[in-house]
């Protein structure tokens, strides 16, 4: 997941940063509100973490003007504003949960899987082929039925260009041009093996050969 997480506590700010990244997110740190609000209106993220009382604007507002611009991303705010008051400003300003300090790391790992659970977030590595069928470019596995099948990294690099290119076939040459360094140029043969193996996993009605053209992969 991206996250962007506002919190003007050095220390607090940098605990969460490290463990959230510990769990494989991408995340954005900043100290006050109108850092955050630049980031949030040029760039996308899964996932706010919004301290309140932070300098500049604060996070009730910050949300508030996020969601006068339609910006629906899921917000959770983090803060030591522990009043039933407090908690409903939070709500009616947009967030969808609300942790109050100080709270454990474990605490808030359950509210944002329960985040990606209730929004349907899927890691930016995981790439979803069809159901009991996805793709870990980070871990290098397809998970098939509940079974991991590791897979070399070039492999992964053919199956991910295939996938993003499903609307028409690709060559060899396109594959050895866009996947391997100039110097590096594979032979053809190489790389119908990695599509050889990429099949044998899959099923050959994935990847479909188009014979003298190429490879297409089958997105249903």
């Amino acid at each position: 997941m991206k996250i962007l997480l506002l919190e003007d506590d050095l220390i607090l700010n940098e605990i969460i940063e490290e463990y959230l990244i510990s769990q494989n997110n991408e995340v954005i740190s900043t100290f006050d509100g109108n850092e955050a609000e630049d980031y949030l209106y040029s760039q996308t993220f899964d996932l706010l973490l919004l301290d309140v009382n932070v300098p500049e604007l604060n996070g009730f507002e910050l949300l508030r003007n996020l969601r006068a611009q339609n910006i629906k991303t899921p917000a959770i705010f983090i803060t030591s504003l522990n009043m039933a008051d407090d908690m409903q400003k939070g709500f009616d300003s947009g967030c969808d949960d609300y942790i109050k300090k100080p709270f454990e790391l474990k605490e808030l790992d359950i509210r944002i899987n329960n985040i990606k659970r209730l929004f349907n977030i899927t890691p930016t590595n995981i790439i979803i082929l069809e159901k009991d069928l996805l793709l870990d470019t980070q871990n290098l596995y397809i998970l098939k039925e509940d079974k991991k099948i590791h897979i070399a990294k070039k492999e992964s690099e053919v199956l991910q260009y295939l996938i993003n290119n499903s609307r028409k076939t690709v060559s060899i040459e396109e594959l050895s041009l866009n996947l391997w360094a100039y110097e590096e140029n594979p032979n053809a043969s190489t790389v119908r093996t990695y599509i050889k193996n990429l099949r044998k996993i899959l099923g050959e009605e994935q990847i479909l050969n188009i014979r003298g053209v190429g490879y297409r992969f089958n997105k249903k």
